[in-house]
């Protein structure tokens, strides 16, 4: 079993299956998640908003989130997150 102790560790991935592949060999450190989970939650504050989404689509989602062992709140905040740098980082 690999254990991931950096987050550049993890490559970005071509398909779900290369990443499923990755993660059946990888673990993340506890102290690597405890950090980053508290780095996310120190000192930021969160800002409530209602977002009107297909019923199918959610249920996709809450689908894909608990087979990862996530909270689709989470998940999707998260992929919201990659994809704001993603396109920053284009600018």
């Amino acid at each position: 079993m690999n254990v991931i102790t950096n987050w550049d560790e993890v490559p970005l991935f071509d398909s779900e299956e290369a990443e499923a592949a990755f993660w059946a060999d990888a673990t993340v450190d506890l102290r690597l998640m405890e950090s980053s989970v508290a780095s996310a939650t120190e000192g930021t504050e969160s800002v409530t908003i209602s977002l009107r989404m297909d019923p199918r689509m959610l249920a996709r989602i809450k689908r894909l989130a608990r087979s990862r062992y996530l909270n689709y709140q989470s998940m999707i905040k998260q992929w919201l997150s990659e994809r704001l740098e993603q396109e920053l980082r284009q600018r």
